[in-house]
Order: structure tokens, then C-alpha cells, then sequence
């Protein structure tokens, strides 16, 4: 089926499941029923709270109204007869009165059953026939948290019943990955109601990972010409409104103090953009400074609202890779090259390069109120973006109204294990924030010139990123990342003090994480225990290896390897860390 057919049927599969909630709950209200990549959800207004058992009652009423038959007609209404028919919809006639004047207002209706709807949809109910509902969940009217919290239900349709199995069958195979039930499960994250909700407290696992990719991060960054800097977490609002961030993104950042009445006012920084440009405002600069690479790993604060929180992969408080460099126009092209081929890098050594799409973020004309800056040079930015990426060969697609409210960008994209997709990594062009903070360089004529400023991260926020390596994964991480990379299994108490001179020789090698389960437990459990914690090598260690001076050894992937020398193993397992080998 085409995807502008599957579509099309869920579409009418939401049309069907709102129908038949109407059916078994008369007075629950309509909110808006769209389709979805991975198939449709339906929006209700309800005193009655859907629980699976619900679930499973809509789902049979659907199949009731499947077998009916039922043909779906399209009709059109002028807007006082489209609001007089929808007079016990509240949300359905707010939505026809924030049409345009001149829009036409089209409904649906299967049986009893009408929506408000712009269409497409199958021409009988019969036609829906593949389905599941999977979930019930809270969303706000038109995603705003200042508006009611509503039910949402969401489901999926195919066309046959074996494509709708083979997707519930990798459904359960991505719960299983689900970095929210794996990454607490391997003991890596948690949350505390009392701390808040979007502010997840790293385990020693997890930050033992993300210490590593940080490290990894920053000496790359320091390869290719990269200086660190470390700005404060906060600033007076007066650096805000220089930026435009006091204007545009003032409701997604945390203020302390009264804009109104306080003499100064602070608040937790969103970006690190500002910060940096002070590292180069910090004297005069010449065409010979440039260009300047600034890098950082960079704490952020943004108020994400609760309804859009998930895990690690979106919350309030995260660490990004993040870097501004400051360029003339020649090197505008080179630079962002260089950016791109970081980024690349270290997709390729995560494993998660072919997961990956491009998106070039681009302004909205119509909704100027969004963006700083001119046409004239939105046109010039983007066209020197379109330039590069197509210079560059990059597959991108169109995001209108995307783009940073200073600037173009290009958006690395990449989806979890649901398919709802997020952005990793991006890298922006800026020929606007120069001017408004004064940052100017002398160029070879002796004029006074704004740099091209690009703003990048290298491997993105590392919550997400260390989010989408335990779904990648499934918590088996490659060895140089795992945080425990080899557990010592002495089969008897005998043995413990040759498992502490084996676990000392591997830790005398530098890089190696070890550690010795001495419990008094059975060699089996030992290693299925093991076995669950995703550990890469288990040295099993018994008589004979005490006898031959060896160790026994067992691999994650491969099973039992059989004994082999210490120093040879610790050998081949540096060759592997130093490689960042992806098994």
C-alpha cells in the first residue's frame, strides 16, 4: 500500500475509534483525530478515564462498526450551519471559527457518526479491518499546557492483518529496548517525584557513559582545533535581550525575579551562544583570529512543558556538546564542512550514522514575528546554506518554519525505538547575532567586519544521545562505552584471591573497568546474572586457572572462549577499547 493509501486509512480507523467511543461514551467530547507515521491517535475531552480494559472494549465496539459496513460521505456547510451542527462540540467549533473567512468546511459522516474533517478517508467503514489500539495517554488542547489536559488514544491500522502483526511483533521487541525500562533496569537513571519531573539523576553506570563520551567529545574537538571555554549557568537578563532570547524564547526559560518591578532579573541559560561571544568580545580581533573555534560541554536549562517530557531523550536540564565559531565569508564553507565531518565522526563511531536523516531548517516568511533579521538576509543565509549542502551532497529535506529564530540550520535527525523522531545534532548559520552583540574582526583592508558566526553540537545532548545508544543497543553496549567491562567469577571463596591479582593486573592496564562478584552464590547464577547486566567478558576462575596461571574466559556475544593468558586478554581487550571496535 502506498503511503498516501496508509494514511488515509488511519485517518479513517481514528474516524472509526472516535465513533465508537461516542457509542459507549455519549458524552465525551471531540477534540482532533490526525494520522501518524506510525499509525492515528484520537484527542477526548472525557470524565471517564480510559484504562486498557476500555481499550479493549472501543477496540470491539471498531470491529462492530467495521462489520456495518458503514459509508463514509463527505459534505461541505456554510460556517453558521457548520457551527449550528457542531453546537455540542466546544473544540470542533473553536477550530471552524479559527478558519479563514474564505475556507471551506468540510465534514464526514458514517452512520450516526460525523467530524469535522478536511479529509481524505476510505469510502467504507469495511475498509478498516487491520487495527490495534495501543495506548491511552495525556495531551493538551493543541499542545498548549496552559489548555486542558485531554485523553489521548492512540492505535494503529495496516491494510492486512500479517503487516499489522509484524509491526505489534517489533512493537514488543522496542518496549523491550525502551531506554526508560532498560536504562533503569541496568541500573544507568532514575527520577524523583520530589526533585521533578524532566530532571533525571544519572546512576554510576550512566554517568560512568557519559563521562566517556564527554571525554571522547572533547579531546576529538581539541584534534581539530577546538578551545574549551566554561561560562556560568546564568546571567542577567540584559545579556537575554541583546541575543533576542528575552524576546523569542523567553516561556521556555527559567527566570529568577520580577521582570517588572526587580532591578535585575536572571535566568538559567538555554544556550551557551551568548556566553561564548564574550570569549571573543574579550579584546580586539583580527582577520588572523579567525577562524575561532569555541567548544564546550555546556548545562542547559529549559521549561519544557510536562506533557513533552520523555526520559532522557527530552527534559529540562541536559549537557550538550556545544561549540560557536566565528569565520569570514570565505571560510564559511570550509568550517561548516569541518562541523558536518565531526558530527559524521561521531555518528559513525556511536554506530548510529545510518539511523540518521538531514533536515534544512528554513524561516517561515509568513510568521515574521518569529524570526530577527530582514528578508534580504534570510534570503542571503539560506541561499549560502543551500549552496554548501548541496555542494556537499547532503539528502536533505525542507523544514519550513524550522529554523532558529536567527539563522538557518541543519537539523541531524533520528528516531527512537517508537519511531517519533527528535533532533541529535545541529549546525547552524549566524550573520545576525555578530552584529547585534558588536563582535567585529579587522580584515586585510584595515575595515571593520562582522564575522559569520556557526553555532554546532558534535554529538548533541548527551541524555538523548546515551538514550538512543541504550535503544541502539538494547543496553549491550560496545566495550569502550560499557560501565563495567569485565566482571571476575570466582566459582569458590578459594578463589577469591586469585580473582583480586587478576582484577589488579587489568586495572594496572589503565583503561580497563572491573569488577569481582564474590558472593557466595552458585558459578551459574553468577553468570546469568552477569549475562543480564550486559557485561561484555566474564573470567570464570576455578582450580585449573589457579594451576596454569590463566583465566576462563566467556564473551556477551560469543559464549565460552576457553581459557586464554591474562596478558594476551588484556591485550585484545585494549585493542578493542583504543579501536571503539562496535561488535
Amino acid at each position: 500500500m502506498e503511503l498516501n493509501e496508509l494514511q488515509t486509512l488511519r485517518h479513517s480507523a481514528s474516524h472509526v475509534m472516535a465513533q465508537a467511543v461516542k457509542r459507549l461514551y455519549p458524552e465525551t467530547k471531540l477534540a482532533i483525530g490526525p494520522a501518524i507515521d506510525t499509525g492515528f491517535y484520537y484527542d477526548f475531552d472525557s470524565e471517564h478515564t480510559f484504562t486498557g480494559e476500555d481499550l479493549e472494549k472501543i477496540e470491539a465496539e471498531m470491529k462492530k462498526i467495521a462489520k456495518e459496513n458503514l459509508k463514509i460521505e463527505r459534505f461541505e456547510l456554510p460556517r453558521e450551519e457548520a457551527l449550528e451542527l457542531m453546537k455540542n462540540e466546544p473544540y470542533k467549533t473553536e477550530l471552524i471559527q479559527d478558519l479563514p473567512e474564505d475556507a471551506v468546511i468540510s465534514f464526514y459522516k458514517q452512520g450516526e457518526f460525523t467530524d469535522l474533517c478536511a479529509g481524505p478517508h476510505v469510502n467504507y467503514t469495511s475498509k478498516v479491518k487491520a487495527f490495534k489500539l495501543l495506548s491511552a495517554t495525556g495531551a493538551y488542547w493543541r499542545g498548549d499546557e496552559h489548555n486542558k489536559m485531554l485523553q489521548r488514544i492512540y492505535g494503529t491500522a495496516f491494510s492486512t492483518k500479517d503487516e499489522l502483526a509484524e509491526y505489534l511483533e517489533k512493537r514488543e521487541e522496542a518496549k523491550k529496548r525502551d531506554h526508560n525500562k532498560l536504562g533503569r533496569e541496568l541500573e544507568l537513571f532514575t527520577t524523583s517525584d520530589i526533585i521533578g519531573q524532566g530532571l533525571p539523576i544519572l546512576l554510576p553506570k550512566g554517568a560512568r557513559i557519559i563521562q566517556l563520551l564527554q571525554r571522547f567529545v572533547e579531546d576529538e574537538e581539541q584534534k581539530r582545533g577546538w578551545q574549551l571555554t566554561k561560562t556560568p549557568f546564568m546571567a542577567k537578563s540584559d545579556l537575554y535581550k541583546i541575543s533576542g532570547h528575552w524576546d523569542h524564547y523567553r516561556d521556555g526559560m527559567f527566570v529568577f525575579g520580577d521582570p517588572e518591578n526587580d532591578k535585575e532579573v536572571f535566568a538559567l541559560r538555554p544556550m551557551t551562544c551568548p556566553f561564548q561571544y564574550q570569549a571573543f568580545l574579550n579584546r580586539g580581533r583580527s582577520y588572523r583570529d579567525l577562524p575561532m573555534r569555541l567548544n564546550e560541554t555546556s548545562t542547559l536549562f529549559r521549561n519544557e512543558a510536562s506533557g513533552e517530557m520523555h526520559g532522557l531523550i527530552r527534559v529540562r536540564q541536559f549537557t550538550i556538546s556545544e561549540g560557536h565559531l566565528m569565520c569570514t565569508p570565505e571560510q564559511l564553507e570550509g568550517e561548516f564542512k569541518g562541523c558536518l565531518e565531526l558530527a559524521i565522526y561521531m555518528l559513525k563511531t556511536l554506530g548510529l550514522y545510518e539511523d540518521v536523516s538531514y533536515r534544512f531548517s528554513q524561516w517561515d516568511p509568513d510568521d515574521r514575528e518569529k524570526y530577527i533579521g530582514t528578508k534580504e538576509q534570510w534570503d542571503e543565509a539560506q541561499g549560502m546554506m543551500e549552496k554548501i549542502l548541496n555542494h556537499l551532497e547532503i539528502p536533505y529535506k525542507v523544514g519550513i518554519g524550522e529554523a532558529a529564530f536567527y539563522g538557518p540550520k541543519l537539523d541531524i535527525q533520528i528516531k527512537n525505538v517508537y519511531g517519533k523522531e527528535d533532533t541529535l545534532i545541529t549546525i547552524q548559520i549566524d550573520q545576525m547575532l555578530a552584529e547585534k552583540f558588536g563582535m567585529e574582526y579587522v580584515d586585510k583592508d584595515g575595515v571593520k567586519k562582522n564575522p559569520y558566526i556557526i553555532h554546532r553540537t558534535s554529538i548533541g545532548c548527551y541524555e538523548r544521545t546515551l538514550a538512543l545508544l541504550i535503544e541502539k543497543y538494547a543496553g549491550a553496549f560496545p566495550l569502550w562505552l560499557a560501565p563495567v567491562q569485565v566482571k571476575i567469577l570466582p566459582i569458590a571463596d578459594r578463589h577469591h584471591a586469585y580473582a583480586e591479582e587478576i582484577k589488579q593486573k587489568l586495572q594496572n592496564a589503565g583503561i580497563i573497568r572491573v569488577e569481582v562478584d564474590d558472593r557466595a552464590e552458585k558459578i551459574g547464577y553468577k553468570i546469568r546474572e552477569a549475562q543480564l547486566e550486559k557485561i561484555p567478558y566474564m573470567l570464570v576462575l576455578g582450580d585449573k586457572d589457579i594451576e596454569n596461571n590463566a583465566i576462563s574466559v566467556r564473551s556477551r556475544s560469543e559464549g565460552d572462549l576457553g581459557s586464554a593468558d591474562t596478558g594476551e586478554f588484556i591485550a585484545k581487550l585494549l585493542e578493542e577499547i583504543n579501536s571503539k571496535t562496535i561488535k
